[in-house]
């Protein structure tokens, strides 16, 4: 897993990767304790990057975050503060917005970036972060209840400073712990060995076909049917406005004329699940994953089925 993440991402020399028990929630409170060192600049746009900043708000021993938040649908910018560490989020799962992956105008940032659904699925220059930290579950095709972290070397020098204080930090949390064992190929506390299995077999899979780039190709292609269709749809649209910002991996859509939940019902009626929308954001919408390994003629025959669906519901 960890040479196979090495070379889907192309990292230079002096990156690590670090795995993780607890998934990317875990990974929230091991980077409270073990990677930021005073405040945190968070940039908010659906209920996963609003997850993380609670996190920092809540940590005793750390300043109250910069918070810059937009609203569902969009995505915001960096303000710039006075921030030692800048966290950002590749893809909003909840939101269906994706975000290009940037550092702030500062003279030495920091940058966390959350890519819980973008791993695996959307290219990211490792330049460009400290931190890319992620769950398998996702585009991986995986289960849950791990975190990997893509670490430059700017990373491990904080988590080897930050363990050198007196901050206490949870042995099962502690970043510190999670370097030392991964560089031994193993975690600190016994993993679900089927959940690395599966991610080890899908990152073969993605090295073995063209890597990363191939399973991005696969991404926008499921995407352009899922965003073609809507846009031609006469009751359904995409959630987000700006096209730029629409997420190749999971897209939102909206339905005017027709209940979203009844056309979700009749698809897991007949074999076709997990399109429910998102039960935070309250909306009449789908959310439909695009993950590399779903084959990309599912998407469109997913299109034809509720084109079908909705006709009769509506007769």
């Amino acid at each position: 897993i960890r040479d196979g993440l090495h070379n889907l991402y192309s990292l230079p020399d002096g990156y690590e990767v670090l795995l993780g028990n607890g998934g990317t929630t875990a990974f929230w409170d091991a980077a409270a304790f073990g990677l930021i060192d005073r405040r945190c600049e968070h940039l908010v746009f659906g209920e996963f990057s609003g997850k993380f900043a609670a996190v920092t708000a809540g940590a005793p021993h750390l300043d109250a975050p910069v918070v810059v938040e937009s609203p569902p649908g969009t995505h915001p910018a960096w303000k710039g503060s006075d921030a030692d560490t800048f966290a950002m989020t590749h893809n909003e799962t909840s939101t269906g917005v994706t975000m290009e992956v940037t550092r702030p105008k500062e003279s030495d940032p920091f940058v966390l970036v959350d890519a819980t659904s973008a791993a695996g699925a959307i290219p990211v220059d490792p330049a460009a972060f400290d931190v890319y930290y992620f769950a398998p579950q996702k585009a991986f095709a995986s289960e849950g209840g791990l975190w990997i972290a893509l670490c430059a070397p700017a990373a491990v020098s904080r988590i080897e400073r930050i363990a050198s204080t007196d901050r206490w930090q949870p042995p099962s949390l502690s970043m510190s712990i999670a370097l030392e064992n991964s560089r031994l190929d193993q975690t600190y506390n016994t993993p679900a060995l089927t959940t690395l299995f599966l991610l080890c077999d899908t990152i073969e899979w993605m090295l073995e076909n063209g890597g990363l780039g191939w399973a991005a190709t696969r991404c926008k292609t499921s995407a352009a049917t899922m965003y073609g269709w809507a846009e031609a749809s006469a009751f359904a649209a995409p959630f987000v406005q700006k096209p730029s910002e629409r997420s190749p991996v999971n897209a939102t859509i909206d339905f005017e004329g027709v209940q979203a939940d009844d056309i979700a019902t009749a698809l897991r009626a007949n074999g076709i699940v997990d399109v429910e929308s998102y039960r935070k954001l309250g909306r009449n919408q789908l959310r439909i994953a695009m993950f590399p390994a779903i084959e990309p003629n599912d998407i469109e025959i997913l299109t034809h089925a509720i084109d079908h669906i909705v006709e009769r519901l509506t007769a």
